[in-house]
């Protein structure tokens, strides 16, 4: 069947369309993306704008028309991060659902990160042994440990590199600064007390092999050298603690619009980077990960994934 997958999340609106049955590889056959920066457009009173609804109900209804274009089967439309922190969500829902006709489905940050670990024990099977996957998006960031497909913790934590390049680092709109030393250590000692009451858990389930997904690690790894994506999907792709220090020791003294000049660095990410970089250098360092894998596969493969199962002749 042709299933169309629909991401909200808070930087891009992704619409994905897959061929795919249960027992199979999902093969993409069409990708789109609309860059919204959902979780930059939260006002003072914590409430999507509504610039940043408009854009929504835009991007969505676009998406929708996309996927009845190429002929999908089923659209699983889903929000995280920026959608279910808004204060306004359920108006903002029944807009989308009123002008659209989609009902998007808001998860919840362990639903994100159950959804992310199992696309990951699929792509890495049961040899991998217990896993621990992290995923750092514009929002949040998931944590999630276990044998099986369903991990024993999942975790999601404020430290998305959107929200904190916002709220802690303050990065300049023009890209032509970048933070201080004090806003980057303040951020690094904010980072560390945010996981905190979290480490116990993940060292109690404990992992063989720690797994990465997102698109902020995949830069971070392009950056300590690891395969572009030129080099397709099966390349394996890796990132050392000691790679990321480096990394995150040349980027803070570089002004976000230098950065969008590196290779394997989105443009429309770049002003995000130092904030990943400090979270995924904290997550590292706390749970002394000296190494982890690169995963092509993340939430989105994950929800699809997930359909699949729920199809599945019994």
């Amino acid at each position: 069947m042709r299933l169309g997958v629909l991401d909200v999340g808070s930087n891009t609106v992704h619409l994905l369309v897959v061929d795919a049955h249960h027992g199979a590889h999902p093969w993409p056959a069409h990708s789109e993306k609309v860059v919204l920066r959902l979780a930059e457009q939260i006002g003072p009173d914590g409430a999507l704008t509504e610039g940043g609804a408009d854009g929504l109900v835009k991007a969505v209804g676009m998406a929708r028309a996309a996927a009845d274009g190429l002929a999908a089967d089923d659209l699983l439309a889903f929000a995280t991060s920026a959608v279910r922190d808004a204060t306004n969500a359920g108006e903002v829902l029944s807009r989308v659902r009123d002008e659209t006709g989609v009902r998007l489905e808001v998860l919840s940050g362990a639903d994100e990160a159950r959804m992310t670990f199992l696309a990951v024990r699929r792509w890495f099977g049961w040899s991998a042994g217990r896993l621990l996957s992290m995923d750092i998006g514009g929002g949040s960031l998931e944590l999630a440990a276990g044998i099986d497909e369903d991990p024993e913790v999942a975790i999601s934590l404020p430290l998305g590199a959107g929200r904190l390049s916002r709220e802690r680092l303050r990065v300049d709109p023009a890209g032509t600064l970048p933070p201080s030393a004090e806003a980057v250590e303040g951020l690094r000692e904010y980072v560390d007390a945010q996981l905190d009451p979290v480490l116990e858990r993940l060292a109690e389930v404990g992992w063989e092999r720690p797994v990465a997904t997102s698109k902020t690690f995949r830069m971070l790894a392009r950056l300590a050298g690891a395969a572009p994506s030129g080099a397709g999907l099966w390349a394996r792709r890796s990132l050392t603690r000691t790679g990321l220090r480096q990394v995150l020791g040349f980027i803070r003294h570089i002004p976000p619009a230098q950065l969008a000049e590196l290779e394997g660095v989105s443009a429309g990410r770049a002003h995000q980077l130092l904030a990943g970089a400090v979270v995924a250098e904290a997550v590292l360092r706390r749970l002394d990960v000296e190494a982890l894998d690169i995963c092509p596969w993340a939430l989105r493969e994950g929800v699809i994934l997930r359909r699949l199962d729920q199809l599945a002749p019994m």
